[in-house]
C-alpha cells in the first residue's frame, strides 16, 4: 500500500453564490451489527452524542452551523440560567455556550489541518466551497492519496476559531487493524443522505469513521 500524504492545494477567500441545499452524508446504521457490537464489550457505551464549544456570539455561531453544515437548532432544557444553543443534524448535537472569553483566547490564523477539528463526510464539495465563499469563509483544500484512492478535504474555522474538515473520506475503507476490531461495526459502503432533518439519530456509523479517519491520519506521512 502507497504512502498516504495530505497536500494542501490552495488557500482562499472568496465570495460567491451560496446553495441551500445540505451535501453532508450520514452512514445508515446497522441495528444488527451495532446490538451484536454491544454484547460484547462491557461499557453500554452507544454512539457519540454532541460535542460542545464555546463561543463568543450565540447568534453567529448559530447562523454559522445552520448556513455552512445545515444544523438546525432543538430545544434546550428550560432550567439552564446562561446563554447558549443546541443544534442537531448528520446524527450528532453540537451544543453553543456563550462565554466572553473563548478558552485561551483562540485565534483563526493559518488554517493547520493538523490541529484538532471534527470533520463531517459530504457529497459535493463544490456545494460547500460555494456556501464559504458567498459567507466570505477562508479555506485550506488538502488531497489525500492512498493506493490509487483520493480523498478531497476543506479545512477552514468557525466564528470562533474552531476548525472543522469536509470531506469525501468515504472513498476511503475502513479497513480494521486487527482481529481485536473485527467485531466494531463498520458503516455499509452505500450510503444516503438523511431523509428528514433529524434522519437517523442512532447513526453510530458516522462516529466510527470520525475514529478511523482520526487513527488513519496519526498513521500516515502527512506533508503540508
Amino acid at each position: 500500500m502507497g504512502t498516504a500524504e495530505i497536500t494542501v492545494v490552495e488557500e482562499v477567500v472568496m465570495r460567491s453564490r451560496s446553495s441551500s441545499s445540505s451535501p453532508l452524508l450520514a452512514f445508515p446504521a446497522d441495528n444488527a451489527m451495532n446490538n451484536n457490537y454491544n454484547r460484547t464489550k462491557d461499557l453500554p457505551t452507544l454512539s457519540l452524542n454532541h460535542v460542545s464549544f464555546l463561543c463568543k456570539s450565540v447568534t453567529k455561531s448559530v447562523q454559522f452551523y445552520e448556513q455552512v453544515l445545515g444544523f438546525g437548532l432543538i430545544k434546550r432544557p428550560s432550567s439552564f440560567d446562561f446563554e447558549g444553543a443546541w443544534l442537531f443534524n448528520h446524527g450528532v448535537g453540537i451544543h453553543l455556550l456563550e462565554a466572553e472569553k473563548v478558552g485561551k483566547e483562540k485565534k483563526k490564523g493559518r488554517i493547520n489541518p493538523k490541529d484538532n477539528h471534527i470533520s463531517f463526510q459530504c457529497s459535493d464539495m463544490d456545494v460547500i466551497m460555494k456556501k464559504l465563499e458567498g459567507m466570505g469563509v477562508e479555506y485550506v483544500k488538502g488531497v489525500v492519496r492512498e493506493g490509487g484512492i483520493v480523498v478531497d478535504q476543506i479545512f477552514f474555522h468557525d466564528p470562533d476559531g474552531y476548525m472543522i474538515e469536509i470531506c469525501n473520506c468515504q472513498n476511503l475503507p475502513l479497513l480494521p487493524l486487527s482481529s481485536s476490531s473485527s467485531s466494531c461495526p463498520l458503516p455499509k459502503n452505500t450510503l444516503t443522505t438523511s431523509s428528514s432533518f433529524y434522519g437517523n439519530m442512532h447513526c453510530s456509523g458516522e462516529v466510527e469513521a470520525l475514529m478511523m479517519e482520526n487513527l488513519a491520519l496519526g498513521m500516515m506521512n502527512i506533508s503540508i
